[in-house]
């Protein structure tokens, strides 16, 4: 694993429970991090936190509806109290596969909630705190659907395509003190989300992937630690992580 020099540093990481969550959460572990992990499931959530860390000592459960403001604002309340936020993954995401002709606008504000003011609003009050102390590290994960049309991705790539730009206007705004923003962007994640579609959709889906098959929850997450690293001079960047899927 990349030394990303987290050794005693404080990550806070959203949609931690399961999949890729759950790997970022894991890595930051292995490097020595504490670990707030946020997530709507908190059964599952603390379950996984139990079982890296039952002294509570480095891995801090949060439970939070990211869609509701006021949940979002109590459960940072609670992390700040706990620790001082080092870096942030800003990795929960609300799919939705539906057609523009189809998606009604309840579902659509649904996605965004989510995927987009969550990310706005998290983001801003963490690194407040980050710019205060000069120095912190942001890393949103967004997706190659952001970046290409799906016929099906009206809702969830707008929502990542904007989390992208979102990525851009933070960076320039932090970058005087000390604070990266950076994204990563990955295709498909081998997941139990992904392996559920079934293995003639999957072996259609991996059939566009230059390398041949999709990525590792562990792989994506290694290219996060990187963003997360103390040392780098990258900000406002889009590191894509997707086999040769989309080649920039």
């Amino acid at each position: 694993m990349l030394d990303a020099g987290l050794d005693g540093r404080t990550v806070l990481i959203t949609g931690s429970a399961q999949g890729l969550g759950a790997a970022l959460v894991r890595a930051c572990h292995a490097e020595g991090a504490h670990v707030a992990a946020l997530d709507i499931d908190d059964e599952t959530n603390r379950a996984l936190a139990n079982d890296l860390d039952l002294t509570g000592e480095w891995i801090r459960p949060v439970q939070a509806d990211l869609r509701d403001p006021d949940a979002l604002a109590a459960a940072y309340a609670e992390v700040r109290d706990w620790r001082p936020v080092d870096v942030l993954i800003n990795n929960a995401a609300r799919p939705l596969a539906r057609s523009l002709w189809e998606i009604t606008p309840e579902e659509w504000d649904d996605v965004f909630a989510v995927n987009l003011r969550a990310v706005f609003l998290l983001t801003r009050a963490v690194a407040a705190d980050m710019r205060d102390r000069g120095f912190g590290r942001i890393v949103n994960v967004a997706s190659i659907a952001g970046q290409t049309p799906r016929p099906t991705g009206a809702a969830y790539g707008t929502s990542k395509a904007g989390m992208i730009a979102l990525t851009r206007v933070f960076a320039a705004e932090l970058a005087p003190y000390g604070v990266t923003v950076n994204a990563v962007a990955p295709a498909m994640i081998d997941t139990a989300m992904v392996r559920s579609i079934g293995p003639e959709a999957l072996a259609e889906l991996t059939s566009q992937v230059p390398m041949g098959r999709i990525a590792t929850p562990e792989e994506v997450a290694r290219v996060v630690l990187f963003l997360a690293s103390r040392e780098t001079f990258v900000t406002g960047a889009t590191y894509d992580v997707n086999g040769g899927a989309l080649m920039r």
